[in-house]
C-alpha cells in the first residue's frame, strides 16, 4: 500500500531550528512533487513547500529564506528545515505526493492525492 509516514516533530523552543523527514513506501515517487502542508489546530492545511523529481524547491512567499526542502538521491524521502521556529509555527506538519507526474509544481491541497497522518510540532515561547 502507499504510505507517507512523517518523523521529527515534537516540542522546539521559539528561536530553534526544525528538522522533518518524510519517508514514502508502496510507489516509487521518483518522478512526481511531494510536498510539505502545516495545519494548525481548528484551522485548514496550508502548503509550506515542494520539492519536484528533480529536487527543485518550491516555497509559500512567507516563509521563503525560512525553510528549506530537499528529497535523498533515490527521491523517496523528503526532508524539511525550518529556522528560527515561532509559536506561529505550531502545527500539524503533514507530508503529501502526488503519484503521476504533472506539468507544473503542485501547491495546491487539491493537487495531491497521498497524505501522510502528519507530525505535530509544538514551539514554546
Amino acid at each position: 500500500q502507499v504510505r507517507l509516514e512523517e518523523f521529527g516533530g515534537g516540542l522546539v523552543q521559539t528561536g530553534e531550528s526544525l528538522r522533518l523527514s518524510c519517508v514514502s513506501s508502496g510507489h516509487p515517487f521518483d518522478s512526481s512533487t511531494m510536498a510539505w502542508f502545516r495545519q494548525p489546530r481548528g484551522k485548514g492545511r496550508e502548503f509550506i513547500a515542494a520539492c519536484t523529481s528533480a529536487g527543485l524547491p518550491r516555497y509559500e512567499d512567507s516563509l521563503k529564506g525560512r525553510i528549506a526542502v530537499s528529497r535523498d538521491s533515490h527521491m523517496n524521502t523528503m526532508f524539511l528545515q525550518m529556522t528560527n521556529v515561532t509559536p506561529d509555527d505550531t502545527a500539524t506538519y503533514i507530508c503529501a505526493a502526488v503519484r503521476t507526474p504533472t506539468a507544473r509544481t503542485p501547491m495546491r491541497e487539491s493537487d495531491y492525492d497521498v497524505w501522510g497522518r502528519g507530525t505535530e510540532v509544538t514551539v514554546s515561547s
